[in-house]
């Protein structure tokens, strides 16, 4: 039974799976290999450095002929970065954190479908009013970031699902399995846009000491926060807090982050912190669903895995008792 879904259809690909956008961690290499196994992979570009952008975009062009695409954080790219990736042609443009609408006439002269990760039910409206071709709705359980204010997965992708109507939607949040992208289908949504699943594999950008935290971690360790944000100096707008695994500096402020704003100390203390190496360069970003990240396979072969895993599930559930 194959996962034939209207985004499949939409964008060519065999499953209905796409790789999170991470930044520092989904390049080139490991957009390619996602898409070779039959899903989309996304290139996380950020803000949109051009370096960044250069080489990345020519790994992942180079290295699949199959349908991919990049990711951009919608509050601090400028066109001029969008323009520049538009150059390697990519199938897909994601736009997460913000109203894309500044960047949208030439993703749509390239011929390129406009995806748009929404965190909340006002961000999906945005969403559909500007004609976004897919919608991602996010929910809190994601790793890295996500709405201060958001709401779980589960009842926040049907509610997506209902306002989107045909247009297709992506659920995210919590999601690593093949169970989690049948549970995605049963919702209503058209497939399933995975992160955290995908940094424990051999052709993510991630230092393997984080990869293996990650293998090592539990659902019970992650915390969404706003602190890391403000220690390293970060310029995430603060109504987006992240998940990462536990940390130090977490640890340190808890229940004190009001103190944080504005404190030289703290800044100084996280960078010489890092410099010394007892934290490690980049918060280890990890949704919920980090329990079932227990091995780092070739992205390629994770997808074929999951794709099987999700079309067994369903098939078991409707086979006649």
């Amino acid at each position: 039974m194959a996962l034939s879904t209207a985004f499949t259809d939409l964008l060519g690909v065999p499953h209905p799976i796409v790789l999170a956008p991470m930044g520092g961690s989904a390049g080139g290499a490991l957009a390619a290999a996602v898409s070779r196994g039959g899903g989309l992979g996304l290139v996380g570009a950020g803000t949109g450095d051009p370096g960044w952008l250069d080489r990345e975009l020519t790994i992942v062009a180079s290295n699949t002929d199959q349908p991919w695409g990049v990711g951009f954080l919608t509050w601090g790219v400028t066109l001029d970065a969008v323009e520049r990736a538009l150059a390697y042609r990519p199938r897909a443009v994601l736009f997460s954190f913000g109203d894309p609408s500044p960047f949208l006439a030439p993703v749509r002269r390239s011929g390129a479908t406009v995806i748009v990760q929404v965190t909340t039910i006002d961000e999906a409206r945005l969403a559909v009013g500007i004609g976004a071709d897919v919608i991602v709705a996010q929910g809190t359980e994601a790793g890295g970031h996500g709405a201060r204010h958001g709401r779980s997965t589960l009842p926040f992708v049907p509610a997506v699902v209902d306002l989107a109507g045909p247009v297709p939607v992506l659920a995210a949040g919590g999601i690593a399995d093949g169970r989690g992208v049948a549970a995605a289908l049963a919702l209503g949504a058209a497939g399933a846009l995975i992160g955290t699943r995908f940094q424990a594999t051999v052709e993510s950008l991630v230092d393997p000491r984080a990869a293996q935290a990650i293998v090592d971690g539990r659902g019970e360790d992650t915390v969404r926060n706003g602190v890391l944000d403000i220690v390293r100096g970060s310029a995430w707008p603060s109504r987006y807090t992240s998940r990462t695994l536990g940390h130090p500096h977490l640890d340190r402020w808890r229940g004190r982050e009001d103190e944080l704003p504005g404190n030289t100390e703290a800044r100084q203390s996280y960078e010489d912190d890092k410099a010394a190496g007892v934290i490690p360069a980049l918060p280890i970003w990890a949704g919920e669903a980090v329990d079932l990240v227990t091995d780092r396979p070739s992205a390629a072969e994770l997808v074929a895995r999951i794709a099987h895993d999700a079309e067994s599930v369903l098939h078991r559930l409707v086979q006649p008792r």
